[in-house]
């Protein structure tokens, strides 16, 4: 098997101005340096913008932005827009109905079109977002509004307005969600009017696509043009930010500043620092595409495991969604997020439709740990039928789903057993939000009855991670979900780009509670992960590793640069920069 250490490696040496390889030492500030401002191509003549990174790598080009969302004309005589139409409006209430229930067909027609072109995590959220637009309850209202005098462009306006307003004053993952409905409703809108739908420039040469926010639809559409991506909004778990990072794209959101960028204007984007250059030539433009490029391949040509410079193992696996988004080059799967079969139904998917999915998956993969369903008022999937929560991150979610709805957690643990018998692999099982002893040894009881060999738990509440010895007395394995548990350590929601600072895994109190799992884990003798968004980033591995993570998993795109950045430190050195970051 090859060795993964670069010849005569020993601690990477400092990145060049412009080559897309950090030096893998934090800054001061707990945040990655940014690159050298005197010289190279990151040194733009027209000043710079700082957002936060979500997909690593380096891009430059043109800047071009979304087309404008249609603007929605005056209402029609005799209608007020707040208050309603009045009995002298003139339009034609069963024409007007009619008009909506068109529009609202025509964009999930659109969506549904746009999915099966699509695969993966892209195809299951443009499935979702059809199922919204073919909402029985959204049409209805829409059509009620439009029967009562008003016109369907504005019936439609009104009536996206008031579902938006309920899910953004659930707060949490449902008002990100909010953003999905404008959307909608700008296309929807735009049918009405006889208006072309709202979507990607196609200006015919390679652009950086920049917007206010990107809806899942449009980033799940990007053709092979787009360079990067850059958002004004927008946090660092968006859909944005998580189909960037499936397709290697450099992306940047929460930039301030980005829309007052003119159309053309040339820049250099840094996904991995959030760093942008604006105002660069063609030729620095032409340096960073270059150094990308070079970058990326000489990545690409690393193989073998995971492991340290002195040969420590660090297994390197993938977070995926089906097996599509399967890649070669990790040691097997970290985290199979179970929910993206269960995003746009009404009913749960069948058990026979659940035991293809697994087996599809352990078929092709060395390994694979499969989360079970993810989901709850958090996360809304309508066949759970759910009711509303005054604070939906506190609430039903993950395992908690399982108090009112014993019935899906069974037949998933069934249809994983099965698959895994049909294939001859050894499932790893792990539940989400676990909290407690109780929640722990009542799922590992059930799993086991069920056949399932090894099962864990994901490490995402602070309680879980205090009583990691006692959890591991019951279960065989954790998974640190470190975006969760940033967001419940520091009250700080993980959506909210205003709070990154707190949200950073280099926080020292998140760092002590993953290295109070890792020791439990050691005492034990048993793994103990990270599947979190820190898990992917080069400079917060070696950190993970020194605390006494097991594996990480991550991304398929981020598997190179993490590989390459274990391999350039020993395990003292490691640990060396894990004591200093827990100081």
């Amino acid at each position: 098997m090859p060795d993964p250490t670069p010849p005569g490696s020993g601690r990477p040496d400092p990145a060049p101005p412009g080559s897309g390889r950090p030096d893998p030492a934090p800054s001061d500030s707990g945040r990655p340096d940014l690159a050298p401002s005197g010289s190279g191509p990151w040194a733009g003549a027209g000043g710079r913008l700082i957002g936060l990174g979500v997909s690593r790598g380096r891009a430059a080009g043109p800047v071009m932005r979304m087309a404008a969302p249609p603007t929605l004309p005056p209402p029609r005589p005799g209608t007020d827009a707040a208050t309603g139409p009045r009995t002298d409006s003139g339009t034609d209430p069963a024409a007007e109905a009619s008009a909506v229930a068109a529009a609202l067909e025509a964009v999930a027609a659109d969506l549904n079109r746009r999915a099966a072109d699509a695969s993966g995590e892209a195809a299951d959220i443009l499935e979702a977002l059809a199922m919204i637009a073919d909402d029985p309850m959204l049409l209805e209202d829409a059509q009620e509004r439009a029967r009562a005098g008003m016109d369907a462009a504005h019936a439609l306006d009104a009536a996206f307005a008031q579902h938006r307003d309920t899910l953004a004053a659930l707060g949490g993952y449902l008002a990100e969600r909010a953003a999905d409905l404008d959307d909608l409703k700008h296309r929807a809108v735009a049918f009405a009017l006889g208006l072309p739908m709202p979507g990607l420039p196609s200006p015919g040469h390679p652009y950086v696509l920049v917007a206010e926010d990107l809806s899942p639809a449009d980033t799940a559409g990007l053709g092979p043009d787009v360079l990067a991506l850059v958002t004004e909004r927008g946090g660092p778990t968006s859909h944005t930010a998580i189909l960037a990072r499936g397709r290697g794209l450099p992306a940047v959101v929460a930039c301030k500043g980005i829309m007052d960028v003119p159309d053309g204007t040339v820049v250099g984007v840094d996904g991995g620092t959030g760093e942008l250059a604006v105002g660069l030539t063609e030729e620095e433009a032409a340096e960073v595409q270059e150094a990308d490029r070079a970058e990326r391949a000489r990545l690409a040509a690393g193989r073998g495991p995971g492991r340290t410079a002195d040969g420590h193992p660090v297994k390197l696996l993938l977070n995926i969604g089906s097996a599509e988004d399967l890649r070669p080059g990790a040691e097997g799967v970290g985290l199979f997020r179970t929910e993206f079969l269960f995003l746009d139904r009404t009913t749960a998917p069948a058990y026979e439709e659940q035991v293809a999915a697994s087996a599809e998956v352990f078929a092709q993969a060395e390994s694979v740990i499969v989360r079970t369903l993810d989901a709850g008022t958090d996360k809304p999937l309508p066949f759970l039928g759910l009711p509303g929560e005054p604070n939906p991150a506190l609430g039903v979610r993950g395992l908690r789903v399982d108090r009112l709805l014993p019935d899906v957690l069974d037949t998933q643990l069934d249809a994983i057993a099965e698959a895994a018998r049909k294939t001859g692999a050894q499932a790893w099982v792990m539940a989400p939000m676990v909290t407690t002893m109780a929640e722990a040894t009542g799922f590992a009881r059930r799993a086991r009855a069920k056949g399932i060999a090894r099962v864990g738990a994901m490490i995402e509440v602070p309680a879980a991670a205090l009583r990691a010895g006692r959890l591991l007395q019951a279960v065989d394995f954790l998974s640190i979900g470190t975006n969760d548990l940033a967001q419940y350590t520091f009250a700080a929601d993980r959506q909210h780009s205003a709070l990154a600072d707190l949200l950073d895994p280099r926080q020292p109190a998140l760092l002590e509670l993953i290295a109070m799992c890792a020791a439990a884990g050691q005492e034990a003798g048993k793994p103990v992960g990270v599947c979190g968004e820190a898990a992917g980033d080069p400079l917060l591995a070696p950190l993970l590793v020194g605390l006494g993570v097991t594996s990480l998993s991550m991304a398929p795109v981020c598997v190179p640069a993490v590989r390459e950045a274990l391999a350039g430190l020993t395990l003292a050195e490691c640990r060396e920069r894990a004591t200093a970051a827990r100081a």
